[in-house]
């Protein structure tokens, strides 16, 4: 198998995989009208092993790699950025990971395949009562909340803790306000959380990022690079679906001007190789920073600095030169790509959207090149 190529037998069968995807691609407008990814198709990611990709074996779990898990979340967003973004939160053992060891247990006591979803923004004051933290307030983007079990929402215990925890709350203790109205992801349901008068033991609640309680090799991988590099590659998937969208319709389109084809256009040509070159370069980089902090886990060892620090700048790096070959291939087509109903609109917006991140913004640049002049990065950057 070729390098960084996914292999689809380890997601329930090639068979079955494609035929996940091409219901996925058929099935876009949906996800958008409803502003949710449908809930069989969250059965379907559970029957491949996107939930239970990265828990450890002994909760039943298949333990892949942070590569494996990459590739497949790039693969089905290049399907629908939208299922690809809910998709990629089945990295939440990366979060889970870091409830006390008997709440972990709990957490996985009933199969591995637990669908989380959480908003930590704006962390909102929490009261110490007996039995844990008094919970009210409503919370930001919680991607993936529709069809999720289990959420979290970010909480600033009044208890003199210096920093803000995610409570974890089962999913009918939440109400769920209709609120995502943006431009694109939209099928992501990345609806407001709303908590009212929950008390929520404190040992089901976890510092955001914070040290592992389960021995693994993927809990030593940087929890919070990851998270920034599944939403990340998310970008790659959308950059390489626009590629081969301009590419099969090229031959097939008729200029109303009379002009060539736009395969046959040199300008059209130039900028076309140009996007092919930002895709693949950096999804090479992507991967190569992956291959390498994953290379120190396995030999024993953890990720240095350095190496967190390629992962973070080669996800934003990833994100913004794949929407740049995504807004090029949208420019290219003209006014075909404007309508709603060509995938190229839904790809540009989707590509937008995902800029907009925090992960993806311009501090992870500032933060890289601080550290490459020996200086201290930023808090919250490593």
């Amino acid at each position: 198998m070729p390098r960084h190529e996914i292999d689809k037998d380890a997601w329930g069968g090639a068979a079955k995989f494609d035929a996940l995807l091409a219901d996925i691609r058929a099935r876009r407008k949906e996800f958008e009208q409803q502003k949710y990814i449908s809930q069989d198709v969250i059965e379907q990611f559970k029957e491949i092993g996107v939930y239970r990709a990265l828990v450890p074996k002994r909760y039943g779990g298949d333990e892949k790699s942070p590569i494996d898990f990459l590739l497949m979340v790039e693969a089905i967003a290049a399907a629908d950025g939208s299922a690809g973004w809910v998709a990629s939160f089945g990295m939440n053992p990366a979060y889970l990971s870091a409830l006390p060891p008997q709440t972990v247990e709990k957490v996985w006591a009933n199969g591995p395949d637990v669908v989380f979803a959480g908003g930590i923004f704006p962390p909102q004051p929490a009261q110490k009562v007996d039995g844990g933290y008094r919970v009210n307030g409503r919370w930001q983007f919680g991607s993936g909340c529709m069809g999720a079990s289990v959420c979290g929402v970010g909480i600033m215990p009044d208890d003199g803790q210096a920093l803000p925890r995610m409570a974890v709350i089962p999913r009918e203790y939440v109400h769920i306000e209709p609120a995502w109205d943006v431009i694109g992801l939209i099928g992501t349901g990345s609806h407001d959380l709303v908590v009212e008068n929950v008390v929520v033991p404190e040992e089901w609640t976890f510092t955001r990022g914070g040290a592992p309680t389960v021995d693994a090799p993927f809990f030593r991988y940087p929890s919070l690079a990851f998270a920034a590099q599944v939403l990340s590659v998310v970008t790659l998937g959308l950059a390489r679906e626009a590629l081969d969208v301009i590419q099969a319709t090229a031959s097939s389109r008729t200029s109303v001007t009379g002009a060539p084809n736009i395969g046959d256009r040199p300008y059209v040509q130039i900028e076309v190789a140009k996007a092919e070159a930002k895709v693949r370069s950096s999804r090479a980089f992507f991967y190569e920073a992956t291959e390498d902090a994953w290379a120190a886990i396995q030999a024993g060892g953890r990720p240095t600095p350095h190496q967190t620090s390629m992962i973070r700048l080669a996800a934003t790096n990833l994100t913004h030169e794949c929407a740049e070959a995504v807004r090029i291939a949208y420019q290219l087509s003209g006014m075909t790509s404007t309508y709603n109903d060509h995938p190229l609109s839904q790809l540009f917006r989707d590509a937008a959207m995902c800029t907009q991140h925090a992960f993806m913004g311009a501090i992870t640049y500032q933060n890289a090149g601080a550290m490459f002049f020996g200086k201290q990065p930023l808090p919250g950057y490593l």
